[in-house]
């Protein structure tokens, strides 16, 4: 057995080798487009052309009787991704923070564990660093499954002259971290209000509802205490408990596993098509009965597929409102084109879709 060991462990070296080799010879050539995307000013975040690049090696992979998923080549290529940008061009990329949160997890999935993170403690916060140049990119939460629409997100995007490039769609999951192997020693509980109220079935399962629970500001702060307090846990971010080097006892406990977040990325540029585009806008309606009927009638008219409507309100003293407005398409497409010309939309940004 060992002496098959050795060599299977001298065939992986050898593949390693190359594996390297050719890294280094990819990353040569990023280089080279660095230097013609800043003689141009260009973006060097093309969502589209990376979603390109997974989809042909997904492809390729089936074709050759390959045994990675499509989710595994993913995984893999983000980080190569993430790695090319960062020798392109370093650029600042702003998020809601604190460090270890859900959005930080989001960004660094599109980022790299490498890139200049800024965390910034709200999400207005988020946009002023956009729109001031402190940042090249943003990362914010839009919506979730459960809870619905980000207000704040929405009536920042009307407020900043910023443009929508990506969307990032992440499961929420709560761990729990622990440096207490023996889960019934363990005295303590940290955890965000919210967060623990949505891991209850857990904590009775291991008989952990009696056991103190003190709340935190965040679910990231919550593993920053438990890192300091060998006889308690956290529930929190996969990756807070990766920065504070808090073991993982429990990867997956919150009650509903089917939470999800959808992020959106911000910045200055307009993304290039993708045949599967999505686009955002801001439309406003006189304030008579059947006007929404009648935006929404044009929609159809021109054969344009509607994803998401919600009203939000002016903020001014009526109960007047406007509406942000998700759907299928890319601002390039004539149709499109001309409905946001002649309705005097807020065009908000068009980008890959990538949240079903």
């Amino acid at each position: 057995m060992e002496e098959k060991l050795k060599e299977l462990r001298k065939k992986i070296d050898e593949i390693d080798n190359e594996i390297l080799r050719l890294l280094n010879k990819r990353m040569e050539i990023v280089k080279e487009v660095g230097k013609l995307k800043n003689n141009t000013n260009a973006p060097i975040y093309r969502p589209e052309r990376e979603k390109e690049i997974i989809n042909r090696l997904t492809n390729l992979s089936k074709k050759e009787g390959g045994i990675l998923s499509k989710d595994e080549i993913e995984a893999i290529f983000l980080e190569i991704f993430a790695i090319s940008r960062s020798l392109e061009r370093k650029e600042k990329i702003a998020f809601l923070g604190p460090v270890g949160t859900y959005t930080h997890q989001a960004a660094e999935s599109r980022f790299g564990a490498n890139a200049k993170y800024l965390p910034v403690m709200n999400i207005e916060g988020v946009f002023k660093t956009v729109a001031n140049k402190e940042a090249k990119y943003g990362v914010v939460p839009i919506e979730n499954n459960t809870e619905g629409v980000v207000g704040v997100t929405l009536d920042s995007l009307k407020k900043y002259d910023v443009k929508i490039v990506a969307e990032i769609c992440m499961e929420i999951h709560h761990s729990f971290a622990s440096y207490c192997e023996d889960i019934s020693k363990i005295k303590r509980i940290y955890s965000h209000p919210q967060g623990y109220n949505q891991c209850l079935g857990f904590l009775e399962t291991y008989g952990l509802l009696d056991v103190e629970f003190i709340p935190t500001k965040s679910t990231a702060e919550a593993a920053q205490i438990a890192s300091k307090d060998k006889e308690g846990a956290a529930i929190c971010s996969k990756i807070a408990a990766k920065l504070y080097n808090v073991p993982l006892l429990f990867e997956k406990i919150e009650d509903n596993k089917a939470n999800r977040t959808r992020f959106i990325i911000i910045s200055d540029f307009k993304t290039k098509k993708s045949g599967n585009d999505k686009t955002s806008i801001i439309a406003k309606t006189s304030h008579k009965s059947g006007a929404l009927f009648e935006l929404l009638k044009k929609f159809k008219d021109r054969d344009i597929n509607l994803l998401k409507i919600e009203s939000r309100p002016l903020k001014d003293d009526t109960f007047n409102t406007w509406f942000y407005i998700d759907f299928e398409g890319h601002i390039d497409d004539e149709k499109i084109k001309e409905l946001i010309e002649e309705e005097n939309m807020i065009w908000l940004g068009s980008y890959l879709k990538d949240c079903e």
